[in-house]
């Protein structure tokens, strides 16, 4: 495949560089590891690979270090970017809920300063809108596939053990029962009374059970921190007139894309 000219070797190239990045911050990780103080998951990593490396069968091993990274970044990296590319057209779409983003922001991080992940317990709003993205543009419609550990019966149909069974999100996230307007945009199916933020168990955009994503909470810290130091620094703005149907999903493939459009970051 090295020989062979195509598209593909420009995604060869990135994976190399990626994967060379991650070993040298396993190694660099490795020169300044503290036993009793661990950093970061590299660090955690670390610290199991040297309790079990007299076990010629443990799966903590440098080679599944740099690859459970590699799986890590790259799948935070892609997702993330798809959010945010669907949160600035649905802020595009709605004015009104970038002004609300923008004057929480300037309430609770200010201009002075950049975000951080103790802010978030404070932005009711941002963390309502960031859950709504993932629930309205369902990424990821269809997830990986679970097998019944046993024979169950479910409403009137018996489903036998062994069977692959895949999770339709879909479904879920338009389920009237959970969610008010499930069809719309609406940040207050994750927001009570008060304003303040509530979960709802209807969101699976991470999946369920045992095999739901493993870098959940490496993509939500990403959502907010990217999210908030954009809207802190720029009003979004852009020259198309965007209709109802422009920020609803469209399949493509395994994945919910959003349209193509043009947008300015315009200093705030």
């Amino acid at each position: 495949m090295d020989h062979i000219p195509g598209p593909h070797q420009k995604i060869t190239s990135v994976s190399k560089e990626l994967t060379s990045f991650i070993k040298e911050r396993v190694r660099v990780s490795q020169e300044t590891l503290d036993k009793a103080s661990p950093r970061h998951y590299i660090d955690s990593f670390l610290i199991k690979m040297e309790k079990e490396k007299n076990n010629p069968k443990s799966e903590f091993t440098e080679r599944n270090l740099v690859a459970a990274t590699y799986n890590l970044f790259s799948a935070g990296t892609d997702s993330i970017g798809m959010s945010l590319r669907y949160t600035f057209l649905v802020v595009l779409y709605y004015p009104e809920i970038q002004e609300k983003l923008h004057l929480e922001i300037d309430e609770v991080i200010g201009r002075d300063r950049i975000p951080n992940l103790s802010d978030r317990a404070n932005m009711p709003y941002t963390e309502a809108v960031m859950h709504e993205v993932l629930r309205f543009c369902d990424l990821v419609p269809f997830n990986t596939p679970h097998q019944v550990t046993k024979d169950v019966e479910f409403r009137g149909y018996v489903i036998p053990k062994g069977t692959e069974v895949y999770p339709l999100l879909f479904t879920v996230h338009r389920d009237p029962t959970k969610f008010l307007t499930p069809f719309k945009f609406n940040p207050n199916h994750f927001l009570d009374e008060n304003g303040k933020f509530k979960k709802n168990e209807g969101l699976m955009a991470f999946s369920a059970g045992k095999r739901s994503c493993p870098g959940e909470s490496l993509a939500w810290m990403e959502f907010f921190l990217f999210l908030t130091t954009i809207l802190q620094n720029f009003k979004l703005i852009s020259q198309t007139r965007f209709t109802e149907s422009d920020i609803t999903p469209k399949l493509a493939g395994f994945l919910n894309e959003p349209i193509h459009y043009e947008l300015s970051f315009i200093p705030r």
